[in-house]
C-alpha cells in the first residue's frame, strides 16, 4: 500500500513563498503534484520521474515552482515562489509507476491533501 502524506501548506501573502513536502512510503515511484482550486477541477501542476532526472510542469507555472525529490529520504518538494491568489487550491502529492505528464489526469496513487491559501 502506498502513501503519500503532504504538509507544508497554509495562508500567506501574494509574493511570498511555499515548500510543500510530500512524505512517501516508496522511492521507487514517479512522482508529482496536482492541485485543486476552489470550484474547479484537479491540474496538473509539476511532475518528476522516478530517479530525479526530469522534471515537468504547468506552462502556467512559468518558473515560479520548482520540484525536487531525495530518494534516500522517500520525500518530494514543490517549492512555490511568487505566489498569487490564483495559486490557492488544495494541493495533492500523486504517484504513479509510470512517468505522470501534464496530460496525465488520475494518476494511481493520491496524498489527502495540503490546503495552500494566498491573500491579495
Amino acid at each position: 500500500q502506498v502513501q503519500l502524506v503532504e504538509t507544508g501548506g497554509g495562508l500567506v501573502q501574494a509574493g511570498d513563498s511555499l515548500r510543500l513536502s510530500c512524505a512517501v512510503s516508496t522511492s521507487i515511484l514517479h512522482m508529482g503534484w496536482f492541485r485543486q482550486p476552489p470550484g474547479e477541477g484537479q491540474q496538473f501542476v509539476a511532475a518528476i520521474t522516478r530517479t530525479g532526472d526530469n522534471t515537468v510542469y504547468a506552462k502556467w507555472v512559468k518558473g515560479r515552482f520548482t520540484i525536487s525529490r531525495d530518494n534516500a529520504k522517500n520525500m518530494v518538494w514543490l517549492q512555490m515562489n511568487s505566489l498569487n491568489p490564483d495559486d490557492t487550491a488544495l494541493y495533492y502529492c500523486v504517484a504513479d509507476i509510470v512517468p505522470i505528464l501534464p496530460t496525465t489526469s488520475a494518476p494511481r496513487y493520491w496524498g489527502q491533501g495540503t490546503q495552500v491559501t494566498v491573500s491579495s
